[in-house]
């Protein structure tokens, strides 16, 4: 009976005192959350709870698996200590890794909540993510580092290897240059405000918004919901668009080819109207010139503004629609119109005829 008890005791011991630990410690970090619910720190914390029961289980496992007495357990003595180290290990930098990530995320989300600068709060939030993934690539390296550590044989391949590091170091930077450069690229653009997760930017002629930022490749999510992977290297190297950098407002043009008879003051007046009835126009300019002329039409340029990307192309849209309409239906001989001759008998004259188009560019 005893050697069916002893186990038991000490097996089921083990589980039953890490599921009380583990609702112990989500009791608290509810009754915190609760009374805080300004912090999400407590909340996040509690998605660290299976971590934690996995580290105490594997911790207690591990410090009384010889009292159970079974002779599997002698016979494999070795062998099991070192699959709970393994597990003990594993389960520490998982735990380490959620925890970091609840502590990062929850900062982020409080400056957020406080912050007034879009464009800081972008930058803060494209740095704590390389950050975060940062401090979870270590955690894990030193983690794999120690369970290798501990095999017997493993230890002395590791002096073997450091007593080679200099050797091996040059082989891996040559083996790993492009690696290691985007690596440093992605540090480079946390850090140094290139370019910001939510950014509006312009690569390779695709207009889109960075979705994603890791430490070797970028995500642009373009109008039409087309992703655009790209190393981060990139834009290290490259010149490329940033419309959101110092600001997200923008000016944008509309252009209109016009006959010459064009009634210019009431396109300006209509215009002006346009954009008063326009909810994504942001008042701060509006114009109307002729920057061009050509031997059968005017260039005429409306220049309008809106407070980002996709509200500037919503107002250019919707100005050029409404002032085609207005000159359709108010003043149709403003429109283009091309000089064509009618056919005619060879004995008689070629009589010129003026014939509208409604195309617009």
């Amino acid at each position: 009976m005893e050697d069916v008890l002893r186990p038991l005791s000490v097996i089921g011991g083990s589980v039953v005192v890490t599921a009380v630990l583990g609702w112990l410690a989500d009791r608290v970090l509810r009754r915190i959350d609760a009374a805080h619910p300004e912090t999400p720190l407590w909340g996040a914390l509690r998605r660290c709870r299976i971590p934690l029961q996995v580290v105490f289980c594997a911790a207690l496992l591990r410090g009384s698996y010889d009292a159970t007495g079974l002779d599997l357990v002698r016979d494999h003595h070795v062998g099991i200590g070192r699959g709970l180290t393994l597990v003990l290990i594993a389960a520490s930098a998982w735990l380490t890794v959620r925890a970091a990530a609840a502590i990062v995320q929850s900062s982020y989300s409080r400056y957020a909540a406080n912050a007034h600068d879009a464009a800081r709060v972008r930058r803060v939030r494209t740095q704590i993510t390389l950050i975060q993934r940062v401090v979870s690539a270590i955690v894990i390296i030193v983690a794999a580092a120690a369970m290798l550590l501990t095999f017997p044989a493993m230890r002395a391949v590791g002096t073997s290897v450091l007593a080679s590091a200099g050797l091996l170091g040059i082989v891996a930077g040559v083996a790993a240059q492009s690696t290691l450069g985007n690596l440093f690229a992605g540090l480079q653009i946390a850090f140094g405000d290139m370019v910001r997760i939510g950014d509006t930017v312009v690569v390779n002629g695709e207009m889109g918004t960075v979705e994603e930022i890791t430490l070797t490749y970028l995500t642009v999510r373009t109008w039409d919901e087309r992703r655009i992977t790209m190393p981060v290297s990139y834009f290290t190297g490259t010149p490329f668009e940033n419309w959101s950098r110092g600001g997200a407002q923008l000016t944008g043009t509309v252009f209109l080819h016009l006959d010459h008879s064009a009634p210019l003051e009431k396109m300006r007046e209509q215009l002006h109207q346009i954009l008063q009835e326009c909810p994504e126009w942001d008042g701060r300019a509006w114009s109307l010139l002729v920057t061009d002329t050509t031997p059968s039409t005017l260039v005429v340029r409306a220049l309008v503004t809106a407070r980002d990307s996709d509200a500037l192309w919503q107002v250019r849209c919707r100005v050029r629609e409404r002032l085609v309409t207005w000159l359709a239906a108010e003043h149709p001989h403003a429109l283009p119109r091309i000089t064509t001759t009618a056919a005619a008998p060879a004995d008689h004259p070629l009589e010129p005829v003026r014939q509208r188009t409604g195309e617009e560019h």
